[in-house]
This record gives C-alpha cells, sequence and structure tokens, in this order.
C-alpha cells in the first residue's frame, strides 16, 4: 500500500476506539473524494466499463454509510432483486470490509475481534467487519438477510451483527444437490424472505417491479456471459481491483439499472478491443487487491491479465423474469459455489475454456476452509484437462497473512511456464 493509505488508515485506526462516528465521517469523507477524483480525472489506462464500474461501486459504498436506515445488510449470494424493486439498499459486509482494507484502516478492527474472543481463523473478510461494527464505526442497517451458500462464517457472522444491532436477520438455506426440487425449495423460502422484507420495511413489494428487477438482471447475465466469450480473441485492459468489483456488480446489484448498463458497456469495449496479445489467466475464488505484486504483475500489462473471476460469472445462469422467484433460486442451486469441489471445478473448465485461458490462479484465501480443503483436487482435476494451475496462499483482506516474496516469487515462475508452453 501507498505511504498516504497507510497514513490515512492509522489515522483511521487510532480515532476508531474514542471517536468512532468521526472515524466514520473521515472514511465518508475520503471516500467521497475519491469519488469525485474518479469522475473528474478517472484513469486512462481502464476501459469506460471499468471507470463506471469504479463509480458504481464507490457510490454503493457511500450510501450503505450514510443512509444505513435504508439499508439492509446482505451476504455476497443472497439475491438482492427484491431489495432493488422497494428502492432498500444492499448493505454489503465483503464489500465494505474491502473498502476497509483499501483505505488501510483495518489493523484496528483486526484487534478489536481478538478481544472479542473473534478466532484468527475466521474469514478476514468478516473479521474486519466485526470489529468495525463492535467499535461503532459500522452503523446499523435496517436487517440482516445472509445464506450458509458458499461459506461457513455467514451463520456466525451475520447472526452475531444481527444480535449487536438489535435488528432481525432471515437465513436462506441452500441444500447441496443441483437439481429442480433444491431450487423449488429455495424459491419458497425467498418468498418467505420477501414478506420478511414487506415487514421490515414497511412496504409491499409489487410483483411487477420485482420481475422487472430480475428481467434486468437475465439481461446483465446475458451480456456478461458474452463479454467473457469475446476475451478469447480481445484484449481489453483492466487491474485487479475492477475484477474484484464485479463480483460484487453481478450479485448484491445485480438486478439494478446501473449493472445492466454496465455490462452494456462491458460489451461494447470488448467488441472495440484489439486483438488478444498475452496470457489470459482464469483466476479462482477472491484477489487480493491491495497486494503490490499482484497488482505490479496484472494492472494494465501487456503481458498477461485476469480474463474472467469465478466470483463474478458462477451464478449467471439463464433467467426467466416470469418466474422470479424460480430464477434467483436457480442461481443460488446451481452455483459453482455449491455443493461438492467437482461443481467448481466443471464451472472452471466450462469457463477456461470459454475464455481461452491459458492457466489458472487457485487463490487460497486463509480463513476460507472449503476453498484450502479443495485445492489439490481442483488442482489436479484443471491439470488433466490441460490448464496449468497454480495454489497461491495468501489472504484477501487481511495483509498481515500474506507474504509479498512468496507471492512475487511464485507467480513470475507461473507466468514464465506459461510463456514457457506457449513459445
Amino acid at each position: 500500500m501507498s505511504h498516504l493509505i497507510d497514513t490515512f488508515g492509522a489515522f483511521v485506526d487510532r480515532q476508531a476506539p474514542a471517536h468512532p462516528v468521526r472515524a466514520r465521517r473521515l472514511l465518508i469523507a475520503a471516500y467521497e473524494a475519491k469519488k469525485w477524483q474518479m469522475r473528474l480525472a478517472p484513469d486512462r489506462g481502464l476501459p469506460p466499463s471499468k471507470r463506471e464500474l469504479c463509480l458504481i461501486m464507490m457510490q454503493s459504498i457511500l450510501d450503505c454509510l450514510r443512509r444505513p436506515e435504508h439499508s439492509a445488510m446482505v451476504s455476497l449470494f443472497v439475491p438482492c432483486e427484491p431489495l432493488t424493486a422497494l428502492g432498500v439498499h444492499p448493505y454489503s459486509v465483503e464489500g465494505l470490509s474491502c473498502y476497509l482494507t483499501g483505505a488501510g484502516a483495518y489493523r484496528a478492527f483486526l484487534d478489536h475481534t481478538v478481544e472479542d474472543g473473534v478466532p484468527e481463523t475466521l474469514c478476514s473478510y468478516h473479521r474486519v467487519f466485526l470489529g468495525a461494527a463492535g467499535m461503532h464505526v459500522m452503523p446499523a442497517p435496517r436487517f440482516v438477510l445472509h445464506t450458509n451458500l458458499a461459506c461457513d462464517a455467514n451463520q456466525l457472522t451475520f447472526r452475531n451483527l444481527a444480535g449487536r444491532f438489535h435488528i432481525p436477520d432471515f437465513a436462506v438455506d441452500v441444500p447441496f444437490a443441483h437439481s429442480e426440487e433444491a431450487v423449488r425449495y429455495v424459491a419458497e423460502q425467498l418468498r418467505k424472505m420477501v414478506r420478511f422484507i414487506e415487514d421490515c420495511s414497511g412496504q409491499k413489494l409489487p410483483e411487477e417491479a420485482l420481475r422487472a428487477a430480475v428481467g434486468r438482471s437475465a439481461r446483465t447475465a446475458k451480456n456478461y456471459r458474452r463479454y467473457l466469450s469475446l476475451q478469447n480473441d480481445h484484449w481489453l485492459s483492466g487491474d485487479v481491483t475492477s475484477e474484484l468489483y464485479a463480483a460484487f456488480m453481478n450479485h448484491v446489484l445485480l438486478g439494478t439499472p446501473q449493472v445492466e448498463r454496465f455490462s452494456q458497456m462491458c460489451l461494447e469495449d470488448v467488441q472495440n478491443a484489439p486483438p488478444r496479445s498475452g496470457l489470459n489467466l482464469l483466476w479462482l475464488h477472491t484477489i487480493p487487491f491491495w497486494q503490490q505484486p499482484v497488482r505490479q504483475r496484472l494492472n494494465f500489462s501487456d503481458r498477461v491479465r485476469i480474463a474472467a473471476c469465478d466470483m463474478s460469472y458462477e451464478g449467471l445462469v439463464h433467467m426467466d423474469a416470469s418466474k422470479p422467484y424460480e430464477s434467483m433460486a436457480a442461481r443460488m442451486v446451481y452455483s459453482g459455489f455449491n455443493g461438492s469441489a467437482e461443481y467448481r471445478v466443471k464451472a472452471a473448465l466450462q469457463a477456461a475454456r470459454t475464455v481461452g485461458a491459458d492457466g489458472v490462479v487457485y487463490f487460497c484465501h486463509w480463513g476460507c476452509k472449503a476453498t484450502l480443503g479443495a485445492a489439490q483436487m481442483v488442482k489436479q482435476s484443471l491439470e488433466a484437462a490441460g490448464f496449468p494451475t497454480l495454489i497461491l496462499d495468501g489472504d484477501g483482506c487481511d495483509p498481515g497473512n500474506s507474504s509479498d516474496g512468496q507471492v512475487s516469487t511464485r507467480l513470475d515462475a507461473f507466468l514464465e511456464l506459461l510463456e514457457a508452453r506457449n513459445s
């Protein structure tokens, strides 16, 4: 991280224990200033779609911090079209944790969780937010929505937060089986979730508004799948932060007009991009966007880029706006993150072939037991299908759990291997 970010983060850390509201205001001011900088002096290395992406994500974070009473806290894989249709803003725990780390303001929050008895092996995205909530830096939303999909820590974290903020919560259970019976089961839970949202918000959700939101999701998914298919032949510049933002676009903000427009801009940008000239990577799991060795090698590079990340595309199944509950349920049930690692391998192989991946990076995020446990099996399966795979250990949100030197050495060796295979 830069010296300026480190200095700012340390100042927020010092303010947080005794002056949590002041610390929050500092963060809001910094994010607002960054938003205006991105609007008035955007990074010219980014294509228009990814500049727009940065603005959408920043505004989303500001909405959470400024208007929490109009927000609902959500875990990453909860369908948010019902919230969008009612004008309730999704308050993303993982997204806010990323922004705290990006601002260098995370150490005090992690230390606070240790004092609270939270195990250090818990996912750092959750630990950072739990610490910030425990120190009263994060404001209380109206209610909580979460699911067991993909992350065992959700059951602990979101119930803890609901109790801490004294707000109601609703959990969506997703069976491991990929089946139409499971879709029907989850769809019925989503109907109950909508009734819960109506009770908490005091608003009635019109069916036509929900169908309109799911229709936008369906068009967004179609656009994004087409965008990925064009990555095989075109070279669109980008950075690792934008790839991580896309995961939030295609989950908590899916169904909004802004994200549908973003997907259209992605298509326009890639169609106008020059022919492919370097290595395509498929990245599995979260991305350590803050880590300098990753940024140095993958940001705006002519040599290599992330062509796709499974956290951005895993739930973009076919959707039917006339069946909104079944469509939202199908995204969860048929997610590559649901069920055994075999489903994830199958989804990864399909994506690798779609984008013409030269290799795969499987990021083992500290605290994610499912990802760590499946690492060798996923690597063997992908390599048997002809895709060299690097298992890269690190942490997506806590710089203290990762080694820059190790990441540099392993990434460099892997890229050299891929270049040698292609020569």
